[in-house]
């Protein structure tokens, strides 16, 4: 009897021992499945980021975030360090999540979550801060410039972390042969970038707006600009237009004298034959217009207008020949043969004297005087 109550001791004894063993193999086999999960985190410089620490698996294990110098931001839902800017914005047994305030490029650094089971399990995030490029400047533009000079314009913008990209426009299209320097700033966390164009100026330069345009993904997909619209200063371009391109004897005539250049050239000067004007009575000048009132054939010649700025002077010349009048024959009106009337017909021939003819008739006869 003794026998068996020993035997039956030892029997519930192997039992609990090997329940005991399943029962931490069971609790360690959990305590493996927990693991903190992160992510990393982009944000602008004065933004906020959110740091997040999740367990998918938690047996009532506390979770703590630290900063990069490893001191304890939060533990649970527990603040730990006296920054304003730290913020908790969920704690539970499978989250703990912070943010973090007007964020400076000092915040940026590896953050760690972690998980204080046997051992401590942790996961790493790591914060990156952008620097925003200050707005960009332009130098280099002197107002005016001449025709033909060769002028270098600088891009030039600070702060940007990474380094900032600039691209030049002129007329809305790319110009892709630029210089690219890119320098540390004294904190040695942002970057000065700049960028200088060359290229020598023509008239159709003048009044075109060249731009400066910033590119970096702190901006959002919102490029920063610069803007510089160009004075070109050039000599004046003249061409003469007539009011008729076939003149006629006795007809008026107006040659417009139209000039283009910058300065405006005002006024313009008109000469026939390389000397004054022979008929001012007849022949008057308005602004950039020569109005010949009427034409004869002492007009021909050779017409000259010059207009003249402070950059440098040019001219136009137009040949004028009169032509003459064309020949026309009037029309002349039949009459029927029923008809009693007296007409009176005129026909002027150029090549010799004019005649008339006066026919009378009358109804069953006629008489011709």
């Amino acid at each position: 009897m003794i026998w068996k109550r020993s035997a039956v001791l030892r029997f519930y004894s192997v039992c609990g021992l090997l329940l005991q063993a399943a029962a931490s193999k069971n609790k360690v086999k959990g305590s493996q499945g927990q693991f903190p999960l992160t992510q990393n985190v982009t944000v602008v410089e004065g933004g906020t980021a959110i740091l997040t620490c999740r367990v998918d698996q938690n047996d009532n294990t506390s979770l703590q975030w630290s900063n990069p110098a490893q001191q304890t931001l939060y533990f649970d839902d527990k603040k730990a360090l006296r920054d304003n800017r730290i913020e908790l914005v969920r704690a539970s047994w499978h989250e703990l999540s912070i943010s973090v305030s007007d964020v400076s490029l000092s915040d940026e650094g590896q953050y760690t979550c972690s998980l204080f089971t046997m051992p401590v399990k942790t996961s790493k995030a790591y914060l990156t801060v952008l620097g925003v490029p200050d707005k960009p400047q332009i130098s280099g533009f002197s107002s005016p410039v001449m025709e033909g000079d060769l002028m270098q314009l600088t891009c030039k913008t600070s702060g940007s972390k990474p380094a900032a990209d600039i691209r030049w426009f002129k007329n809305d299209k790319e110009i892709k042969d630029v210089k690219y320097l890119k320098e540390e700033d004294a904190n040695r966390k942002t970057f000065t970038v700049s960028s200088t164009l060359d290229f020598r100026v023509d008239r159709s330069d003048d009044g075109v707006a060249v731009i400066c345009r910033v590119d970096h993904e702190s901006l959002n997909a919102t490029p920063q600009v610069a803007m510089q619209v160009l004075e070109i200063h050039y000599t004046p371009s003249v061409k003469i237009i007539p009011s008729t391109p076939f003149p006629q004897e006795g007809q008026p005539l107006i040659l417009t004298c139209e000039s283009k250049g910058k300065p405006l050239p005002e006024p313009v000067l008109w000469t026939k034959d390389g000397g004054e004007l022979p008929d001012p009575d007849r022949m008057v000048v308005s602004g950039r217009e020569l109005n010949i009132l009427f034409l004869n054939k002492t007009d021909n010649g050779t017409y000259r207008c010059e207009a003249t700025n402070t950059i440098g002077q040019s001219s136009a010349e137009y040949v004028l020949i009169v032509h003459d009048v064309p020949n026309t024959l009037l029309p002349t009106t039949i009459i029927p043969s029923l008809t009693t009337a007296t007409v009176t017909t005129t026909v002027a021939i150029t090549t010799s004297p004019t005649t008339s003819a006066t026919t009378s008739s009358v109804r069953g006869r006629s008489c011709q005087i």
